[in-house]
């Protein structure tokens, strides 16, 4: 039954997952691992049930409402890391000059980008993997923070100012993520 002044969102909880909450931390176990995250709002309130999570608010307001749904994408995030996992797909793109590009401890390493002669590194977030193969560099973790942000400051260690990008397409560039829904 739907009160008025009252927004709340129900969450089932899957098969081989469980979720406890104590006070504002909410910790989601599952087949890939444990994820744990803080929900501090001094009006949403989430409770773990038997069968399901509720979010909640009362009387909200607009940013109430947002935050409320942005609890619910986290929680369904959390549960789809340690169910499925997330894993993004970068290509390592030279025309120039051959790059190479490996792992070395809780970084990756980029050789003669551009002809440079010092390395260029990326920091891996978290407790992501990052593999590489040849062209193909893939990212997968139960974290989907953690796993976006490897992503991208592997992009970002390779983009350079003032060069054309039409003419120079050199660097690591995402082309999948697990996450989306293919079109």
């Amino acid at each position: 039954m739907t009160v008025a002044g009252k927004i709340e969102h129900t969450i089932a909880i899957p098969a081989g997952v469980t979720i406890t909450a104590d006070g504002e931390t909410v910790k989601v176990k599952g087949p890939k691992g444990e994820l744990s995250r803080v929900f501090a709002h001094p009006r949403v309130i989430v409770k773990v049930e038997e069968a399901d999570v509720k979010v909640s608010c009362e009387y909200p307001r607009i940013k109430d409402k947002a935050m409320v749904g942005t609890f619910v994408a986290h929680i369904n995030n959390m549960i789809k890391g340690v169910t499925v996992g997330f894993t993004y797909g970068l290509k390592v793109v030279f025309s120039h000059f051959p790059m190479k590009v490996a792992v070395k401890g809780d970084r990756v390493e980029i050789n003669n980008y551009m002809g440079g002669h010092d390395p260029r590194y990326a920091k891996i977030v978290g407790d992501c993997k990052v593999k590489v193969s040849g062209a193909d560099v893939t990212v997968e973790g139960i974290s989907i923070e953690a796993c976006g942000q490897t992503a991208a400051n592997l992009e970002k260690a390779t983009s350079r100012l003032g060069f054309d990008k039409r003419t120079f397409q050199d660097g690591i560039y995402i082309v999948h993520k697990s996450h989306k829904v293919k079109e």
